[in-house]
Formats: C-alpha cells, sequence, structure tokens
C-alpha cells in the first residue's frame, strides 16, 4: 500500500462530504478492501496520520456516536 495514495483518497473523501464543517466517517474495512489490503493496515495508517498532524479525529457526541476525521 502507498500511504500517499490513501491519504489523498482519505482527503478528498473528507473535502467532498457535505457535513458542515467538513468530515467523514472512514470505515477501514471498505477502505482496506478498495485498496486491496487489510484493515489492520488501513487503521494502523489512519492512526499516524492523526499523529502525523495530517488528520484530526474526533467522535461523534449524537449516535451513532462513531469516530469521525476532519483536515487540521
Amino acid at each position: 500500500m502507498e500511504k500517499e495514495n490513501l491519504y489523498q483518497h482519505v482527503r478528498s473523501m473528507i473535502v467532498s462530504s457535505t457535513h458542515q464543517p467538513k468530515y467523514m466517517s472512514i470505515s477501514p474495512v471498505k477502505v482496506a478492501d478498495l485498496f486491496g489490503i487489510s484493515t489492520v493496515e488501513v487503521e494502523h495508517a489512519l492512526q499516524e496520520f492523526v499523529e502525523e498532524g495530517r488528520l484530526k479525529t474526533s467522535k461523534l457526541e449524537e449516535p451513532p456516536n462513531c469516530d469521525i476525521y476532519l483536515l487540521p
């Protein structure tokens, strides 16, 4: 998996989001299926993006209370 391609895909998903402010709940299973890699690799890469400051993560206060990703 090329990490930069994954980041560009995630970034475009967030940018194309209709939510205000822009955010996206990302399913590692769906992304892993798109890239043909394991879910663990996607989860690890997303965590690395957060640690590098390329993404921010939060949790929705309302149901479904899922993790969301935002651009810094």
